[in-house]
């Protein structure tokens, strides 16, 4: 049986536990609301930006003089996946279900014979990925420093990622991150980002309707297509971080929550330890007076 001071011990380190994930979980709630802000006000920004393109891009789509970003390299050997993680645990299973499905996408682009490479965006999912893909690792970018994400940030990602298309080292990429829905929901997706993917549903403007752009439709994706590359990052960026506040605010919560139910049920193992040592004590003065 353990000692009182082991008892004493024990419920002093789980209640230190305890103000730390609570104070975690404070920090995260305080920073969940501009997160999610900023999150909610991407969105929009995004769409519209990809409704614009495929407005324009409609038309050009199978013009082999159209912009390289927009149709592509004309083949699919080689893909790359970039993996957006968080930088720090403590946030549940959001850095897990992201991983997740970068797992299955590469299973599958490998099993199609594809040629794959990751640009791991956080290091949380470096580290779960190098395990075993840790060859297809090509750069890992992450924001340790950064205390709010910013477009620029974004832009050193977009650059990165078009220097090697220039390169090229790949024909397709695809961006991996968390959907922000709510506190209790966030949902991994895969986004292609080369070739931009076209959307007539959401191309602006009513149907049949020609416009005459100046300069040419091509000039002009030229120059939106890289700023969409941007935009579709920044985005995934702000919604990762909604996402990981959000997620580490529960997992906090549940761990403080646990931590109480641990306290409760050593203070009560410790009580009852300390009972019987104060009944074993009265039993032997008692027995002892008697032989006396």
């Amino acid at each position: 049986m353990p000692s009182l001071i082991t008892f004493r011990k024990r419920i002093a380190s789980v209640k230190a536990i305890r103000k730390i994930t609570k104070a975690q979980q404070m920090v995260a709630a305080s920073k969940l609301r501009r997160a999610q802000e900023a999150a909610e006000a991407a969105r929009p920004y995004a769409l519209k930006l990809a409704s614009v393109i495929a407005g324009l891009a409609s038309g050009m789509r199978d013009n082999p003089a159209g912009p390289r970003l927009l149709i592509g390299t004309g083949a699919s050997q080689r893909h790359l996946v970039v993996v957006m993680t968080a930088d720090r645990g403590l946030c549940g299973a959001f850095n897990s279900n992201i991983v997740r499905l970068a797992r299955r996408q590469i299973a599958e682009l490998v099993s199609d014979g594809k040629d794959v490479r990751i640009l791991c965006v956080g290091r949380k999912g470096r580290d779960q990925l190098r395990r075993q893909y840790g060859s297809m690792i090509v750069d890992t970018i992450d924001f340790m420093g950064v205390r709010r994400i910013s477009f620029a940030d974004a832009q050193r990602i977009s650059e990165r990622i078009l220097e090697m298309f220039d390169n090229g080292e790949f024909d397709i990429c695809t961006m991996l991150y968390s959907q922000f829905k709510s506190i209790m929901s966030q949902q991994p997706i895969a986004q292609r980002l080369i070739p931009a993917p076209i959307d007539e549903s959401v191309a602006v403007g009513p149907a049949k309707v020609v416009y005459d752009y100046e300069p040419d439709e091509a000039a002009i994706l030229a120059e939106l297509l890289p700023r969409n590359i941007s935009v579709q990052i920044f985005r995934g960026l702000l919604e990762n971080v909604a996402g990981e506040f959000g997620s580490k605010m529960r997992a906090m919560d549940s761990a403080t929550r646990n931590a109480g139910e641990v306290i409760d049920g050593l203070t009560l193992e410790y009580n009852r330890t300390r009972q019987a040592m104060i009944t074993k004590e009265l039993i032997e003065i008692i027995s002892g007076a008697e032989a006396v």
